[in-house]
């Protein structure tokens, strides 16, 4: 039998309780608590993974915001404040494993500021997206507002597909220049949950192909009733500076990728590599061009580098979605390593030539 989305979470269909958590000054030694985001396409399995994990045995105290903004809304009108008469964040309701679940229709960070400041602190932050083509909107929120920034972080972005459907997705837009839903979600994704493998015949190792040709830096779970282990779901830290290791082998594996394997030629990852260091003030205006000028017909949604940066020891990171970019230190390069910049992009129409040109101008 398949996921019917239609039907609410299992969160929300139990008694509301009528006081919300009590608000107190957070901890400043306490650490950011991660926010994970679940997209997918209708029907995909999004709030099967979420009652999933709210009824499993893990110790954590889980809140669940159920997201309702939609497509027109972007993240100047999240962050409208409607005063002292709007209701701006719906009731919590308490779940019996010490979860909480809400219902969001105005204020995500208003929202998320509750849950931080609560007398029961919670351990993780699963953030539901529905009616929303892609989290892009949400990251800007999420990972680099300055409310929020000493009080959560973006641990990561997961997409739930439909591993019965996603063929039929694929092979009705082959030829077009329309781009689903779900391809949009694949390339913002740091986890892929191919659900629904038990109703597929074909080649499951073809359909992770296919996702890769999407965005290679991906990794892909399957799942039947989007029965995973969590240990894939929680505390990925995929947008900060701790797994710089893994980030470096992800890296070498999307170097691989042959340029023109991509979906419809025009939805793909490209991998660039350069050995000399690069000036940081270089790479800044390079990334600001790309993704803030537009100057070039490539659609850039995401990218993730290592840099090898002038006079500096440290190994730097990159990371960008859409407009919204970030390069920090994350440590000391070792003597055993090679000293270089790799970076992947993901997006539409990329031009491996105009990116290796343009990146090169940082080394001068």
């Amino acid at each position: 039998m398949e996921d019917d989305e239609d039907c609410p979470p299992l969160a929300v269909e139990l008694p509301a309780q009528t006081t919300s958590p009590p608000v107190t000054a957070p901890s400043s030694a306490s650490a950011p608590v991660g926010v994970t985001v679940i997209t997918g396409y209708l029907g995909a399995g999004k709030s099967t993974l979420v009652n999933y994990i709210l009824s499993a045995q893990h110790g954590k105290r889980i809140a669940v915001i159920l997201n309702e903004f939609g497509e027109e809304i972007g993240v100047e009108r999240a962050m409208i404040n409607e005063g002292q008469g709007g209701a701006l964040v719906e009731e919590w309701v308490e779940l019996a494993n010490g979860c909480v679940c809400c219902t969001v229709k105005h204020s995500l960070v208003q929202a998320l500021e509750q849950l931080v400041q609560s007398k029961e602190r919670m351990d993780h932050i699963l953030l539901e997206t529905t009616g929303l083509a892609d989290p892009a909107p949400l990251v800007s929120i999420l990972w680099l507002d300055d409310q929020l920034e000493s009080s959560i972080r973006l641990d990561s972005i997961i997409t739930v597909i439909d591993a019965k459907n996603f063929r039929q997705q694929i092979d009705e837009h082959t030829n077009s220049s329309s781009f689903p839903e779900a391809f949009h979600q694949i390339a913002f994704a740091d986890v892929v949950i191919l659900n629904k493998i038990d109703l597929v015949k074909d080649d499951l190792e073809d359909l992770e192909k296919q996702i890769h040709d999407v965005n290679a830096l991906v990794t892909v779970v399957r799942s039947v009733r989007c029965q995973v282990d969590l240990n894939t779901i929680f505390d990925r830290q995929a947008y900060g500076t701790k797994n710089s290791s893994q980030l470096q082998e992800l890296l070498e594996y999307s170097k691989s990728v042959p340029p023109n394997s991509r979906h419809d030629n025009s939805i793909s990852t490209l991998c660039i590599s350069e050995q000399d260091p690069v000036h940081l003030a270089k790479v800044e205006s390079w990334l600001e061009d790309l993704l803030w000028e537009k100057k070039s017909t490539m659609d850039i949604y995401r990218c993730k580098g290592i840099l090898h940066i002038h006079n500096s020891n440290q190994l730097h990171t990159l990371q960008a979605v859409r407009e919204v970019y970030e390069v920090v230190p994350a440590r000391e390069w070792s003597e055993m390593q090679s000293r270089m910049n790799k970076i992947v992009f993901i997006g539409r129409n990329l031009d491996i030539s105009v990116l290796q040109d343009s990146f090169g101008r940082c080394k001068h």
